[in-house]
């Protein structure tokens, strides 16, 4: 069998696993969080939220609103050396990220089985 004719059963193959693969992906919710930070801010965002009364004064003053605490829950980084520690039935984790305005913040977030309890904000 002569090179083109290999070439061209390589291409069709090639082309029928693409449209194959792709048809298999596309329909999933598909997610690659390997790493630490990724799974925990994942963890954080599909839970349903919830803001303790602290949190909800500071959401108060004009300074931080709810898009920033998105915003940092999903770009932000958890600060792992202050985090997972054991709190009631939940695990506290330390999510450092920026508001709009760029302004550094920190947040507290306890993460329970069933919710996520945003427990403070602080600027730094």
């Amino acid at each position: 069998m002569s090179f083109k004719y290999r070439f061209a059963y390589y291409l069709v193959g090639f082309v029928l696993g693409s449209f194959f693969v792709a048809a298999v992906l596309t329909g999933k919710d598909t997610r690659c969080n390997y790493f630490p930070n990724a799974r925990v801010l994942n963890d954080l965002r599909n839970k349903p939220f919830e803001y303790s009364k602290e949190a909800s004064t500071v959401l108060a003053e004009n300074w931080i609103d709810t898009t920033d605490i998105k915003n940092t829950l999903t770009y932000g980084d958890v600060d792992f050396d202050k985090s997972n520690i054991k709190f009631e039935n939940g695990k506290i984790y330390i999510v450092e990220g920026k508001t709009v305005k760029n302004q550094a913040i920190e947040l507290k977030v306890i993460n329970y089985t069933s919710k996520a309890v945003l427990k403070e904000i602080k600027k730094k």
